[in-house]
């Protein structure tokens, strides 16, 4: 494998885990508006 190859490969991993992190940081600071449980469950 080249570098770019490589290079490529690693941006691509980084974006993903990027997209769900923001995904679960919306998420959770829209429950913190609305003050519910972050994944649906009851913990009472």
């Amino acid at each position: 494998m080249s570098v770019m190859t490589k290079r490529l490969i690693i941006i691509a991993v980084i974006v993903v885990v990027a997209f769900a992190l923001g995904r679960l940081a919306v998420r959770a600071f829209l429950n913190l508006l609305l003050g519910g449980t972050l994944f649906g469950g009851n913990f009472l």
